[in-house]
């Protein structure tokens, strides 16, 4: 998502950048381009207007246009008006100040994902915030939407409320209610119907249910990937229900990002939560100024730290860690590498989170690297024996034809895989000789291959 949002923005930023002194005029021109790209990006009108004019108000000014850096000024004032509409600064997390149990009542429309959030939720909870956590289906609507509740929440490894047939919404989350409080739950969520439209019907069932358990949240679930439906949706929702804060499904998508950047500022409710992937855990809280540092080329760091302290097994790295400094790197050590990478998501995912990277990314998404050279790396080694991971150099012409075979690959791919494990070794092993101070002293030039060190004085002939 942003993809071609953030492309547009960063070209109009480059053009700025690129001149000493910036007119009235620039800047207009500037905000012309700015306000097609968000209009193009499904952003609301009435969102677009205010932030056009909240950054003209703040850029046509002696500061701005008389300043140094005026280019790299107006991206600061873009990117404080982009945390604003989304939000503000820092993320709004979930209200769990309630007399346990806590409920939390989950809405949407049929189809918004709103049954696979309400188990994602309950996950994060259990895991992230060690809360005992009871999943109810509310659905009597839809068909098998209960079993569908309970099997996400076994997934989850947590419990679901027992179904009994011929009950109401309201009675189903009196019994809920009732048992958090009788077993000892920290929180209650309550999954209600969806319906592909929004009716009378729908509405006054979930007014009976919010009136009968009183929750702390009302989360809207709505798919990001409707743009501005998804705005008018969760506008209609807040009028009937004052909803208490948004969950916006499928951010991991090519949507074009209206959504997002109009949500708060059209119903004043929060964004909390985003869905970024299919799986359990593809859930993470919204940071209105990371989301805007990504959408205008600065990246992520903060974000992309957490995802590799979430997802990095801290004894692991440091067993191999000490398994690289003495120069025992091996196939089976790669394929643990492997392993984590993926369980971190996409490396394209991961470049968007790195400032600048914005081209790369797009040269990743289009060789369709992570679908094809992790894959294929991951199933050659898994082809090999257990010796050949551990002693590579056993793995000759009658072996790279068996592993090439039995992973669905080409002896070539089997031949550049070992390569590229060679030169990784041989880098540790000088890394290893040369020691800190000789890093220092020589600079990263000292782990290049011979060839190609001293600026090129030894390379070889063409």
């Amino acid at each position: 998502m942003f993809e071609a949002l953030s492309d547009k923005l960063t070209g109009v930023f480059d053009k700025l950048r690129r001149r000493g002194a910036l007119s009235e005029t620039d800047v207009g021109e500037a905000l012309r381009e700015v306000r097609v790209a968000l209009l193009d990006a499904d952003v609301a009108l009435p969102v677009v207007r205010d932030f056009i004019t909240k950054v003209r108000d703040r850029a046509i000014g002696t500061e701005v246009l008389s300043s140094v850096t005026p280019g790299q000024q107006i991206v600061k004032i873009v990117n404080d008006a982009m945390i604003e509409a989304l939000g503000g600064e820092g993320a709004v997390p979930l209200n769990l100040n309630a007399t346990p149990p806590v409920p939390i009542l989950m809405v949407g429309l049929q189809g918004s994902g709103k049954t696979t959030t309400a188990g994602k939720i309950a996950l994060r909870l259990k895991d992230r915030m060690r809360r005992r956590v009871l999943l109810a289906s509310l659905d009597t609507q839809r068909p098998a939407a209960q079993l569908q509740l309970a099997q996400l929440a076994e997934q989850a490894g947590v419990p679901s409320l027992p179904i009994v047939a011929g009950e109401t919404p309201v009675q189903i989350a009196r019994r809920a209610m009732d048992i958090g409080r009788r077993e000892g739950f920290d929180v209650v969520i309550l999954d209600t119907a969806g319906r592909l439209s929004i009716n009378q019907e729908l509405m006054d069932e979930v007014r009976q249910v919010r009136a009968e358990t009183n929750p702390a949240e009302t989360l809207l679930v709505v798919d990001a990937m409707t743009g501005q439906d998804a705005v008018n949706t969760a506008k209609a929702f807040h009028d009937a229900l004052s909803i208490t804060g948004v969950v916006l499904t499928r951010m991991d998508g090519d949507a074009r990002g209206g959504a997002a950047l109009s949500m708060r500022a059209i119903t004043g409710a929060p964004i909390k939560l985003i869905g970024i992937g299919e799986k359990q855990d593809a859930l993470e809280e919204f940071h209105p100024e990371r989301v805007a540092g990504r959408i205008l080329g600065m990246g992520d760091i903060v974000g992309l730290v957490e995802k590799v302290t979430e997802t990095v097994d801290q004894d692991e790295a440091e067993k191999l860690a000490a398994k690289m400094a003495r120069g025992k790197f091996d196939l089976e050590d790669y394929a643990g590498q492997l392993r984590q990478i993926t369980k971190m998501g996409s490396l394209s995912s991961m470049l968007g989170m790195l400032p600048g990277m914005g081209k790369m990314k797009a040269q990743l998404d289009d060789a369709n690297i992570d679908q094809t050279i992790l894959k294929r790396h991951a199933a050659i080694i898994g082809s090999m024996t257990k010796k050949e991971r551990q002693t590579p150099d056993i793995i000759k012409a009658s072996r790279k034809k068996r592993i090439a075979s039995g992973s669905g690959t080409s002896v070539q791919e089997v031949n550049k895989l070992l390569k590229q494990f060679d030169d990784m070794t041989t880098m540790m092993k000088r890394m290893n000789k040369l020691g800190q101070k000789g890093l220092m002293r020589h600079g990263l030039s000292a782990l290049m291959p011979r060839h190609m060190q001293q600026g090129g004085q030894h390379r070889r002939p063409f």
